[in-house]
């Protein structure tokens, strides 16, 4: 695996986060490459204010520093501690860490940015952007050409402005936009819908997993669910917008439940999802947070967990990993963890690894899902 980025004469030695021995993912792709090597053909003057949004883990934003002031604004608690471990790795100079529930700053130069995948978020971005920017400041944006649709760049022109395009350079293409488009469109903050048969109403912020709908992992979670009065401390862990931690607050009125997620909008929409359906209560806690990193261990009775099976662009299962050993960790003796996954994703395989075979059993299974219970 690569880990030297070399352009220009210049090398940045980068590593994702959090580091793992035997990596097989690079901490940039060739998106991060044409941008950099763009802004150097612009030749800018030193000390230019630059924002640079959803910066993967801090190859742009380390970049940049050398010569310029620089603002990162992420959705992603993991990319923040990624920019800060490879800012420090190369002795780069301060970068400005901003979440994505943060106002994009007035005074700025140049805003660069990789398109997420979400076109919620997407969209929320761009609107914020055209409120923000005066119309001569360039947003210069970068993804995979086979991602850069029609539709994408009709949301850049509706919602920021005048748009266009490059060649594409190892399949990768740069979208050159200003915002100047003839009115600023208001884009509402969350996206509210209910779950009639649980009676819960969602508010979900843009960058929320599954935010428009239900998921059906989710909804086959919520079945299987379970109400006892024994659980005394509990984490949902990948939170989202906080569904389970509703309906386990709802069937289990004692319970304390920590949310965690590494998404700050998730963690925003869940804290705001508790407060809407259950009330006001201390025994709600949410954080932004990778895994279950610093948490206690041997503390906690229950772990619920819808893990994902892919970091920023890439397909892989190292997260549900390091989430089964997080929450291994931190389970008190006889504290157990509800997994769902999709069935063919052998979840069953790894926690008999951590927990012991006769400890993992089936709660319940249907065409797609499996929900598995693993006790320490």
């Amino acid at each position: 695996m690569k880990t030297d980025l070399s352009l220009y004469d210049r090398t940045l030695t980068l590593f994702r986060y959090p580091k793992r021995n035997n990596e097989t993912l690079q901490a940039w792709d060739a998106g991060d490459e044409y941008l950099i090597q763009h802004i150097e053909e612009m030749a800018l003057s030193a000390g230019q204010k630059i924002v640079v949004l959803n910066d993967s883990f801090g190859a742009l934003s380390c970049w940049l520093a050398d010569k310029h002031h620089v603002t990162m604004l992420s959705d992603s608690f993991i990319a923040q501690q990624a920019t800060r471990n490879n800012l420090a790795d190369n002795h780069c100079n301060p970068v400005v860490l901003a979440s994505s529930l943060e106002s994009i700053p007035t005074d700025v130069d140049l805003v660069i940015m990789q398109i997420p995948r979400n076109n919620r978020y997407l969209t929320w971005q761009l609107a914020q952007l055209r409120k923000t920017l005066s119309s001569h400041i360039p947003v210069i944006a970068v993804n995979k050409a086979k991602e850069i649709h029609s539709s994408t760049l009709k949301l850049f022109e509706k919602y920021l402005g005048e748009t266009k395009t490059s060649l594409a350079w190892k399949k990768h293409r740069l979208v050159f936009s200003f915002a100047n488009s003839p009115q600023p469109i208001d884009v509402e903050p969350f996206t509210t819908w209910a779950v009639d048969e649980h009676n819960i109403t969602l508010k979900n912020l843009a960058n929320v997993y599954s935010g428009e709908s239900l998921d059906q992992g989710a909804r086959f979670m919520l079945q299987n669910l379970p109400a006892d009065d024994t659980y005394k401390h509990a984490i949902d862990l990948g939170c989202g917008n906080g569904i389970l931690s509703i309906k386990l607050a709802q069937l289990n009125p004692s319970l304390e439940i920590t949310c965690i997620d590494e998404s700050f909008m998730a963690v925003a929409s869940a804290e705001q999802n508790l407060l809407d359906n259950v009330g006001q209560s201390e025994r709600f806690h949410c954080m932004a947070n990778n895994c279950l990193d610093g948490i206690k261990a041997a503390g906690y009775d229950l772990v619920v967990c819808n893990p994902p099976f892919h970091q920023q662009q890439a397909v892989t299962d190292h997260i549900a990993w390091q989430m089964f050993c997080d929450a291994q960790h931190v389970l008190s003796t006889g504290g157990q963890l509800l997994v769902i996954g999709n069935r063919h994703l052998g979840y069953d395989v790894k926690l008999k690894r951590l927990f012991g075979k006769s400890n993992v059993s089936v709660v319940a299974v249907n065409k797609k899902f499996v929900i598995l219970q693993a006790t320490k």
